[in-house]
């Protein structure tokens, strides 16, 4: 089937200017029917969000599938990664401070990078999932690296052949920095077996979430009550491991040792995936969309190249999209046109050049413009949680510096009162229910074919977050303090002669720029359900004015 013959648009009525002082035109948006563009992404319709099996092949029957059932084994992926994540970012700078003899700073600097690295690194690992692997796949893979990492990082706490030797090191020489520093093979083996476990948790924290959600059906009339209690327990299942992590791996550290503590959360990440592994017959899976980067690519410079072409020029047709109830985009349905970002509007316009064999790279589908305009909007609601895990990762590293310098009893005979307990269960369930609320909202507003990179924005704040703690206190070490007048630093590794609570002040004062910024942006920020959806729009009236860009 060719191009359907279009109005142009000199034909329309030219209308009176409003609020504005330049004049504009309205022009109606068509959506073009062509087997041509199908033909030039190189795939045909498909249902686009229809679960299939894990063999790509649509399921008979549903009942028999995903549901609260399949999401328990998912849960389990998830808590002990967590488990992983906290245990390892806690116990990890003591490990290096008194077993391998690294300084209190280099050792949060190192932790602070893995933590940066297993975060900001789930950006490749949703791109795989939403391009190539499908989430299931992506899940398997990177978790089972995740697993070799801890094993191996379980090893170097092990084996003495991993470690400097520990003779004439007591509590003073450590203190001092007078105890044997490790080879420098032995942290190159370390450094490795970490990052290892940080680059495994590329492709489990993008994915879990959202392939947990696409376990239950969307055309069902509680599917929003089912997502919400979903990430709800979803992030009960993170509090949960974490709270084993601060709790059961620094006690079995205390009493059992440091291979005992990392091999505990090796054992459990293996059961995690031995029970990932067993529900997969029970799964749901969407077909991944392609290369989610290249279809943002294609749109840049599709838009780019057409940036002097006019909204009001004879030589344009219309807005470019295909026929059909589906887009050209698996895993995707039709978005509907909005006017905002209308720079990127310029990638869908046809003119009369491209009815023949249309590039992808110099036409793109409104859908997939809408993708891009989607992806841009969803910016800002992320950027504002980086100052939130700036202040979380600083807690993690120079927390352990306190703790093993200040009095860590409370003054109570019960470690802490009943009303005390109270108060740190509510405000546990409190951060739990605010970043479930984060990825829910990710995970919702994400296109249908990009669901895993809308997850990794968050994660991808996270690493952003751990990477500026790690500049924040060099440049907090660089300004402060003067060593020709023996004056410390606020960060210095005797916390008595430092100034911890200017930090803590100044993370304050941080934090409130930071929450009128994402006030700002939520204020703006407008819902993709307040947008228009259509699945049967072959011809659909929108109304596009023209004005100066």
């Amino acid at each position: 089937m060719g191009s359907r013959e279009i109005k142009s648009p000199e034909s329309l009525q030219e209308t009176p200017a409003t609020s504005s002082s330049h004049q504009r035109k309205k022009l109606s948006v068509y959506f073009i029917e062509s087997d041509n563009r199908r033909m030039a992404l190189g795939r045909g319709y498909t249902g686009g969000t229809t679960p299939v099996n894990v063999h790509g092949k649509p399921i008979a029957d549903l009942s028999k599938t995903g549901g609260w059932i399949a999401a328990l084994f998912i849960f389990g992926n998830e808590m002990a990664e967590r488990m992983a994540y906290f245990g390892l970012s806690v116990n990890m700078v003591t490990f290096m401070f008194y077993v391998m003899h690294k300084s209190f700073a280099d050792s949060s600097n190192a932790v602070n990078n893995f933590l940066g690295i297993s975060q900001a690194s789930s950006v490749l690992g949703g791109f795989l999932a939403d391009a190539y692997l499908g989430r299931y796949w992506t899940i398997a893979i990177f978790t089972t690296i995740y697993l070799a990492g801890l094993t191996g990082i379980t090893l170097c706490a092990t084996m003495k052949v991993f470690m400097p030797n520990q003779d004439n090191c007591d509590r003073i020489s450590q203190l001092l920095g007078s105890c044997e520093p490790a080879k420098s093979w032995q942290m190159l083996y370390l450094y490795t077996v970490l990052y290892i476990t940080g680059f495994g948790a590329a492709g489990i924290r993008p994915c879990v979430s959202s392939f947990g959600a696409d376990q239950f059906d969307e055309r069902s009339k509680d599917y929003k009550t089912h997502l919400d209690r979903f990430f709800n327990f979803f992030y009960l299942s993170v509090t949960v491991g974490a709270i084993v992590a601060f709790t059961l791996v620094v006690y079995i550290q205390m009493e059992h040792g440091w291979g005992s503590a990392f091999g505990a959360l090796a054992i459990a990440m293996g059961i995690s995936n031995m029970l990932f592994f067993i529900g997969t017959p029970l799964y749901r899976h969407r077909l991944p969309g392609g290369s989610p980067l290249t279809r943002v690519a294609q749109v840049l410079v599709a838009a780019f190249r057409k940036r002097h072409a006019a909204f009001s020029s004879s030589e344009l047709i219309g807005l470019y999209e295909v026929p059909g109830k589906h887009s050209a985009i698996k895993g995707s349905g039709k978005i509907a046109h909005t006017d905002d970002f209308r720079c990127l509007d310029k990638a869908a316009l046809e003119l009369k050049e491209d009815v023949i064999n249309p590039s992808p790279w110099k036409l793109c589908t409104v859908t997939q413009v809408e993708e891009v305009k989607t992806l841009v909007r969803l910016v800002p609601i992320p950027a504002c949680t980086i100052m939130l895990n700036v202040i979380l990762t600083e807690f993690l590293t120079l927390s352990v510096q306190q703790a093993y310098t200040m009095n860590t009893h409370m003054g109570h005979p019960r470690g802490a009162s009943q009303l005390q307990r109270v108060g740190i269960g509510l405000a546990v369930s409190i951060l739990s229910v605010i970043w479930a609320g984060l990825l829910e909202f990710l995970y919702e507003e994400a296109p249908d074919a990009m669901k895993s990179i809308g997850s990794a924005y968050a994660a991808l704040a996270g690493g952003l977050g751990c990477f500026a703690a790690s500049i924040l206190n060099s440049i907090i070490k660089s300004v402060t303090g003067n060593p020709k007048k023996g004056q410390p630093n606020w960060l210095a590794q005797n916390i008595n002669t430092g100034r911890f609570d200017y930090l803590y002040w100044l993370l304050a004062v941080l934090s409130v720029i930071n929450f009128c910024a994402f006030l700002y942006s939520a204020y703006r920020y407008k819902y993709r359900s307040e947008q228009k959806h259509g699945n049967d729009y072959e011809v659909m009236e929108n109304k596009l004015y023209d004005s100066p860009i």
